[in-house]
C-alpha cells in the first residue's frame, strides 16, 4: 500500500483573491503553487509561507519554468524538491516539472541574491550522456581535437555554442560561432540562473547557457564544451554531470614555440596568453577538478588518447525507460494518486478514462541526475494496469 497523498494535493486555497491550487510544506515554510495571474501568460506564480513568523514571501524564481501551465498536483519528493505534474493543456511529455526549493543550487543562488530563491527543471525520461568539458590553454591544439572529434562522428556528438556580448566577427555566423546577445538581455538570463558559467572578458561577456548545453542533449548527442579552466570550475560546481578533460603542453617551451609560430598576435598580446596559460595550468592541478589530462605532444597520438575516453560508438543518449506508448503531442491530464518511497502513482483525469487513457503510471524518481538550471534525468514511467 502506498502512502496518502497529503492533504495538499488538490487543494484550493484563496488568499488575498488569488486562487493557489496546491500548498506544499517543507519543514517551517509552505509552498503555494498557482496559475500567474496574469492571463495573457500561462506560467506559474509562488508564494512562501513562513509558519513560525506567520509572513509571507515572493521567491526569486529561478530556471526554465513550466509550459502551459494551468492546473497541476504537486507532491513532496523530498525535503529539497517538489514534484509538479500539470494535468492540463501540457503535452505530456511536458508535464513533469521539479520545483527546487532547498537543494545546493537554491542555497548558492540564494546566498548570491540576497534573497529566497526557488528553481524549476524540467523532468525527462531516461539519461543523456555526460557532456564532456574541455580545458586547455590558449595554443594548446584542444580546438583541433575538438573539430577531429566532430568531423569523424557529428551524429555522435554536438558542440555547445556559447554565448556573447561582443559584435560578430567578418564570417561570423550567429548560433554556429556564437549566440550574438543583447548586454541587457545576457545579464537578464546570467542573474535567472540559465548560465552554467560566464566571464567577463575585454569588456564582454562569454558563457554558456544550460539551454545550449540540454539542447544538444536533448537531440540524443554527446555535448562538447571547449571552456577556460575558470568556467570548468563553475561547471564542477553545478548540477551538470560531465566528464572533465584538460589538454597540456608537452612543454611551456613548446607552447611558447606554438603560440609564436601562428604569427597572429603581437607581442603584448603573446605574453599576455603566455601568463595566462602559465595560470591555467596551475589551477587544473586542483584537486577533483578535472577527471582526466592529456598531453598534446603528437595530435595524432592525442586524438586517439581522446577517442579511448571519448569512444565514436558510444552511441546517443541513454534511453531509460520510455514513456508508455502515446503520441507526444498528446494532452492525457493525470494527477498524483499516492506515494511510495521513490515511486509516484499517477491516475488519469475521468475525462482521459473515457477517452481510453484507462491506465495509471508510475512514476520512479530513484534514477534522478542533474536538477536546475538545467533538466532532471533519469525518471522512468511504465503503465499500471487497473485491476
Amino acid at each position: 500500500m502506498g502512502e496518502e497523498a497529503p492533504e495538499f494535493v488538490n487543494r484550493e486555497i484563496n488568499l488575498e483573491g488569488e486562487d493557489f491550487r496546491t500548498a506544499t510544506t517543507v519543514g517551517h515554510k509552505t509552498y503555494l503553487i498557482s496559475r500567474s495571474d496574469d492571463e495573457s501568460k500561462s506560467t506559474a506564480s509562488i508564494r512562501i509561507l513562513d509558519k513560525s513568523n506567520k509572513t509571507w514571501t515572493v521567491p526569486t524564481v529561478l530556471g526554465t519554468q513550466p509550459i502551459h501551465f494551468e492546473a497541476h498536483t504537486a507532491i513532496l519528493v523530498n525535503e529539497n524538491i517538489i514534484l509538479v505534474i500539470v494535468s492540463k493543456g501540457a503535452p505530456f511529455v511536458d508535464s513533469i516539472w521539479f520545483l527546487e526549493v532547498n537543494t545546493s543550487f537554491v542555497k548558492q543562488q540564494s546566498k548570491i541574491t540576497g534573497t529566497e530563491v526557488v528553481a524549476w527543471s524540467k523532468g525527462v525520461v531516461g539519461k543523456g550522456q555526460k557532456p564532456v568539458v574541455i580545458s586547455g590553454p590558449s595554443g594548446v591544439g584542444k580546438g583541433t581535437l575538438i573539430a577531429k572529434l566532430m568531423k569523424d562522428s557529428p551524429s555522435r556528438f554536438g558542440f555547445s555554442v556559447s554565448h556573447t556580448t561582443r559584435a560578430p566577427r567578418e564570417k561570423e555566423i550567429d548560433g554556429t560561432h556564437y549566440h550574438f546577445a543583447e548586454r541587457s538581455n545576457m545579464e537578464k538570463e546570467i542573474s535567472e540562473g540559465k548560465f552554467l558559467e560566464f566571464a567577463h572578458v575585454h569588456g564582454n561577456l562569454y558563457g554558456t547557457s544550460i539551454e545550449a548545453v540540454e539542447a544538444v542533449t536533448d537531440e540524443g548527442k554527446r555535448c562538447i564544451l571547449d571552456i577556460d579552466v575558470q568556467g570548468a570550475r563553475s561547471v564542477r560546481a553545478s548540477s551538470l554531470e560531465a566528464l572533465f578533460i584538460f589538454v597540456c603542453p608537452p612543454s611551456f617551451e613548446e607552447l611558447e614555440k606554438r603560440l609564436r609560430a601562428r604569427g597572429t598576435e603581437t607581442e603584448e598580446q603573446i605574453q599576455k596568453r603566455l601568463r595566462n596559460a602559465r595560470e591555467e595550468l596551475d589551477q587544473s592541478n586542483t584537486p577533483g577538478l578535472f577527471d582526466n589530462f592529456l598531453v598534446n605532444g603528437d595530435l595524432e597520438t592525442c586524438y586517439e588518447n581522446l577517442k579511448r575516453l571519448v569512444p565514436l560508438d558510444d552511441g546517443g543518449a541513454v534511453s531509460g525507460d520510455s514513456y508508455p506508448t502515446m503520441d507526444s503531442k498528446a494532452t492525457p491530464s493525470y494527477t498524483v494518486l499516492s506515494k511510495q518511497d521513490s515511486e509516484i502513482l499517477l491516475q488519469p483525469e475521468i475525462r482521459e478514462v473515457e477517452k481510453g487513457i484507462a491506465n495509471m503510471l508510475a512514476l520512479d524518481l530513484s534514477s534522478l541526475s542533474g536538477g536546475a538550471p538545467g533538466h532532471t534525468r533519469g525518471l522512468k514511467i511504465k503503465s499500471v494496469n487497473k485491476d
